[in-house]
């Protein structure tokens, strides 16, 4: 009898997780256990903004799937692009642009969420997203070529544009962005004398009322006094409007004159979900509280795309897209998937939020931990501490650990490595959303390639 095929999509927190899970509790025998991802690696979100001000290195917080020599999940370098549910296959996109189906007896789709974007005239076309490893070393790029280029310039109007950036989104990933990428041009503009520091201005702005109130309103206006004492103009209430290249509206009227705009305001689940014909919450896939897709044998969901019930909240409440939810949910429904396999009973998720970190650079850092509200060093000391322990692996712990010692030590360095210089790299150059098939286009796919429905 052939082994039975678990399909695991994304190697994001949760996918990963599941596929860890899966190696150590299965048999070699047991089944056969496939990871579909463009990278073989596992990216470490929260720490992309520390990234993108130069204070860790690209790979530190890239952690390989390939280190471990029991690693025996087959890798498929592509993107999922569809999956037919009642066919059981799912179309891939390999990172040569080679559609291949691969069928499957059991799914776990992970495929975590992308850049939330809305329609604003010249918003894909001129911001900069900050969901990928490329993104973040583009970004730490283009901020050092401002400073350059502004230092070049005898132009004092496009010397100001250079040295104003706008940051769009006030929750988590937004707000330590513009706090990291502050303290970088703070430190830069040392090292050029013809510049006016008083000219490099920060922006912050969302739609929201409040700064990431998720953290609650003391913790909240903490951080923002924080960031505006450090010079970062926070707008509230107010959003873009149009975007250009030189230039980006807001909706309260303001026209500012910049050539960086970095687009941070949300995710969704990611196109894949769309692809499935099935029921969604507000975009993300519809999932029991064992994370099974109703009506559909085989088909699990979590993470970022998949609505799964908060039980430890109730009141019909979903889990929020964080890393702290996917990691417990991979093991989790990995578990189901073997207890699926053998027969036995799936259990439901359950777990409580143990709280939130917040690191704004320096000593600068506002965390939740348990409840416990900190601010300063304390709360620079809990955030840090959070996600030094959560790196899976000893050599990404020891490359983060020797980045943070040696940029306290040593402080910043102002290097352009040129990482795709002379080509485009905005928002819609990374995230490849248009790649994606309809479910008819998937459905005529598998059925053109000679796989019947069952």
């Amino acid at each position: 009898m052939t082994r039975p095929r678990i399909l695991v999509v994304g190697a994001g927190f949760a996918g990963v997780e599941c596929v860890r899970r899966l190696e150590r509790r299965l048999a070699p025998n047991e089944a056969d256990v496939t990871l579909v991802t463009p990278f073989s690696y596992q990216l470490y979100l929260p720490l992309l903004p520390q990234v993108a001000s130069g204070v860790l290195t690209p790979q530190s917080i890239a952690l390989s799937l390939r280190r471990s020599k029991k690693y025996r999940t087959r890798i498929i370098p592509g993107g999922a692009i569809g999956v037919d549910l009642k066919a059981k296959v799912c179309v891939i996109r390999t990172i040569t642009d080679e559609i291949v189906d691969e069928p499957y007896d059991y799914i776990v789709l992970a495929p975590g969420s992308v850049t939330r974007t809305f329609d604003i005239p010249g918003l894909t076309d001129h911001a900069f997203g900050l969901k990928t490893l490329a993104e973040a070393a583009y970004i730490r790029d283009h901020v050092i070529s401002q400073l350059d280029l502004a230092d070049a310039s005898p132009d004092p109007a496009e010397r100001a544009a250079r040295l104003q950036f706008v940051v769009v989104g006030g929750g988590y990933a937004g707000t330590e962005t513009a706090a990291c990428l502050q303290r970088l041009t703070h430190a830069a503009v040392k090292r050029y004398p013809r510049l006016d520091p008083r000219l490099i201005k920060w922006h912050l702005i969302d739609i929201a009322p409040k700064l990431m109130p998720e953290l609650g309103e003391k913790l909240g206006r903490s951080a923002q006094e924080i960031l505006t004492r450090r010079g970062i103009e926070i707008s509230l209430g107010v959003s873009i409007e149009k975007a250009g290249p030189e230039e980006v509206t807001f909706t309260d009227g303001r026209v500012v004159p910049t050539h960086t705009l970095i687009w941070t305001a949300g995710v969704v689940a990611s196109p894949l979900i769309a692809t499935l014909g099935a029921e969604t919450v507000k975009g993300r896939l519809a999932v029991t509280a064992d994370m099974c897709l109703p009506g559909y044998d085989g088909v699990f969901a979590l993470g970022d795309a998949a609505a799964v019930p908060d039980m430890a909240k109730g009141d019909g409440a979903v889990c929020p897209p964080t890393a702290q939810h996917a990691l417990r949910q991979g093991r989790h429904v990995a578990e189901n998937v073997i207890a699926t396999l053998r027969n036995q009973p799936k259990r439901p998720y359950v777990h409580k939020d143990l709280g939130l970190v917040v690191d704004l650079g320096g000593k600068d850092a506002v965390s939740k931990p348990l409840g416990v509200e900190l601010h300063g060093l304390p709360a620079q000391v809990v955030a840090r501490g959070y996600h030094w322990s959560a790196l899976r692996t000893n050599v990404a712990k020891t490359r983060v650990m020797t980045n943070w010692l040696l940029n306290a030590v040593a402080g910043d360095d102002f290097v352009r490595t040129g990482f795709q210089a002379r080509k485009p790299a905005k928002l819609r150059d990374f995230e490849y959303t248009d790649a994606y098939m309809t479910p008819e286009e998937v459905r005529a796919h598998v059925e053109a390639a000679g796989r019947p429905a069952r």
